[in-house]
């Protein structure tokens, strides 16, 4: 019975060990990819996509503005012609103007 004992506990080290060196090689494979994908040649080109991308923003921003302001003339032309075409109508019922019907 001991001896059983002594074996499975052989077994249970040895699986412990085992696991400990297997995770140890692992984390060191992972640590070297990520010195192989932060070289300065990818690192470069992280960079230069992102200035294009913050020129691209600033782009977007500028044509958002260039956008609202075309929408704001848009409104006020269209207050502006309302407007107009209310106010004849307006003075023509004040001189008391009938139109034939």
């Amino acid at each position: 019975m001991d001896k059983a004992i002594f074996e499975d506990a052989l077994v249970f080290i040895s699986l412990i060990v085992g696991m400990g060196c297997l995770t140890g090689i692992i984390v060191t494979m992972l640590k070297r990819r990520a010195k192989q994908v932060a070289s300065p040649e990818t690192m470069g080109v992280l960079r230069d996509i992102s200035d294009r991308l913050q020129r691209l923003e600033g782009s977007v921003d500028t044509v958002a503005v260039e956008i609202e302001r075309i929408s704001e003339a848009q409104r006020f032309t269209t207050r502006l012609l309302a407007e107009r075409a209310t106010t004849p109508a307006l003075a023509d019922k004040a001189k008391g103007v009938v139109t034939p019907h």
